[in-house]
């Protein structure tokens, strides 16, 4: 059965999706011993937050690029997850969404979320022909995301250089065994509808 070109996977459970960042230690162990972002974290930047597990192996270098040397699993409440969707912009410009560019420009700058599909990725991180969301968040959604929607913060960088290792060793089952379980997300059909995506 083929995969939608534009479809939410992510491990979830009724009340909560798991999504991933990628920090320096001096930003993620004070997050992690907090259970939510404290300084040196910076809520005037944009934040990007990505279900899939492997889009941010894919972003981060499982954890060897300068500045994401930490990987963070973090639990946000489905209600939150939905409200920045449903606040959310396209990063790109789709005339079959929108009416013209400049309309498109307005609502970009006015929003607080933006969200773009990239293409999702293998074990070896190689593109796959179906693509992956990331949210991006500011102003009003990181002070929400910061303060309402967290409910749990975990390190997994063990994790992902284990995965890294079984990878490289061409353990490709066991790699598997150690990735999150994600299942298709089920986004409202008004939802799905802003984004372009499948509910």
């Amino acid at each position: 059965m083929s995969v939608p070109a534009r479809q939410i996977r992510a491990h979830h459970s009724t009340d909560t999706i798991t999504v991933y960042q990628a920090y320096p230690p001096e930003i993620a162990l004070p997050a992690v011993a907090a259970g939510r972002f404290v300084a040196p974290f910076k809520r005037d930047r944009m934040t990007w937050i990505k279900p899939s597990f492997l889009w941010m192996m894919y972003r981060c270098g499982w954890a060897i690029k300068p500045g994401q040397e930490r990987v963070l699993s973090i639990d946000i409440t489905r209600e939150g997850f939905e409200w920045a969707l449903s606040q959310a912009c396209l990063s790109h410009y789709d005339r079959s969404l929108h009416s013209d560019r400049a309309t498109w420009s307005r609502q970009l700058k006015a929003s607080p979320v933006r969200v773009q599909w990239d293409p999702e990725r293998t074990l070896h991180l190689s593109a796959l022909p179906y693509r992956s969301l990331q949210v991006g968040l500011s102003g009003e959604a990181v002070a929400r995301y910061v303060e309402n929607w967290i409910v749990a913060i975990r390190d997994v960088t063990p994790t992902v250089h284990r995965v890294r290792d079984l990878v490289r060793a061409n353990d490709l089952r066991a790699a598997t065994d150690h990735l999150p379980v994600e299942r298709v997300y089920p986004l409202p059909a008004q939802i799905a509808a802003r984004l372009d995506a499948s509910s």
